[in-house]
């Protein structure tokens, strides 16, 4: 039997830095810019020990600028570079916006395939850790309703070193969305050597018969808990961990629906619009027969993230996601 592989028990945020030191190590193209990512090791010490590594031309301090973050991304990426732009907080990409849609997204097609754009945009995304105004938005769905680009949200150490790996070696844009409120929520036994995650494949990580629920990043685990309570009272839950919201896992997706027949998505993006909505018509469209329920969407709110008063009420818990499962298996 070969020798296991050797590994280190890694919280998520540590899973990004040792990603990122890994394909710098393997692949000189790879560069790291951003706001304070240098010396200071960015704001969340995601690339802690990089610029003492690699250098200065390697990891880059940029201005407070995420237009110019982005658009000297994209040039570099359009010759031959690998660069992989922090954004601080999700909230602050919106500058970047028309770069990433309008310049990353659309170069392969512009050029008809002469130029390819390998950027991976990282951004701590989501609510819970009591941030200002501006620093806890999940604006997925912005990103995964643009043609051209992928949009990936781990939830494991494992699966952040392994996705962040497949990303930086994709031809194409990757945003690269990480859910701080678990960034130290937990560890996990992360190999030391280089692996991939596949880009498009759900996880299925708990199986179940009476009902499928679809979430991905920070909601993966209080999703999780209402599975384990809601056991109690006799309701068997298949949680599927996306992984990917661009492209979807579709197969997945339908495959667990039509086991089920029932079910339910948890995101903590604004319900309008929100990724619940496209999942629960590729049900209706790919698996309709099958369906024995209203498919329950378990989101945050039309509003603002709210401040620290009421953000434990906007986000979903696992109590309120107990009751959609409820709702869905007792229609």
């Amino acid at each position: 039997m070969a020798a296991e592989s050797p590994s280190e028990s890694l919280t998520l945020v540590q899973a990004v830095q040792d990603g990122l030191h890994t394909e710098m190590e393997r692949d000189e193209d790879v560069v790291v810019m951003g706001e304070d990512v240098g010396r200071n090791g960015g704001v969340f010490r995601a690339t802690e020990g990089l610029y003492d590594e690699f250098g200065e031309n390697r990891v880059i301090d940029t201005p407070l600028a995420e237009s110019g973050i982005v658009g000297t991304a994209v040039g570099m990426a359009a010759y031959g570079m690998r660069p992989v732009p922090e954004i601080q907080f999700m909230g602050f990409i919106y500058p970047g916006f028309d770069q990433i849609v309008s310049h990353a997204a659309r170069l392969r097609t512009r050029s008809r395939g002469r130029f390819t754009c390998p950027l991976v945009v990282r951004a701590p995304y989501g609510g819970g850790i009591r941030a200002p105004e501006h620093h806890s938005e999940s604006s997925e769905a912005m990103f995964v309703h643009q043609p051209g680009l992928t949009v990936v949200v781990p939830s494991t150490p494992y699966d952040t070193k392994g996705l962040l790996t497949s990303a930086i070696r994709s031809p194409d844009p990757v945003i690269f969305l990480e859910p701080k409120l678990i960034y130290r929520a937990f560890r996990e036994e992360v190999p030391e050597e280089s692996y991939e995650v596949p880009i498009g494949e759900a996880a299925v990580r708990r199986e179940g018969s009476d009902i499928s629920v679809y979430t991905w990043g920070a909601m993966t685990r209080p999703t999780l808990e209402a599975a384990e309570n809601v056991a109690e009272e006799g309701i068997d839950v298949e949680v599927v961990d996306l992984r990917t919201v661009s492209p979807l896992d579709e197969e997945t997706i339908v495959d667990s629906f039509t086991k089920t027949g029932r079910a339910a998505v948890v995101h903590e993006a604004p319900k309008t619009g929100g990724l619940g909505a496209e999942i629960t018509a590729t049900l209706q469209e790919e698996a309709l027969l099958y369906q024995e329920a209203p498919v329950e969407r378990i989101t945050g709110f039309d509003t603002p993230f709210p401040l620290y008063a009421l953000e434990d009420y906007y986000l979903p818990e696992a109590a309120r996601i107990e009751d959609g499962i409820r709702n869905a298996v007792g229609f």
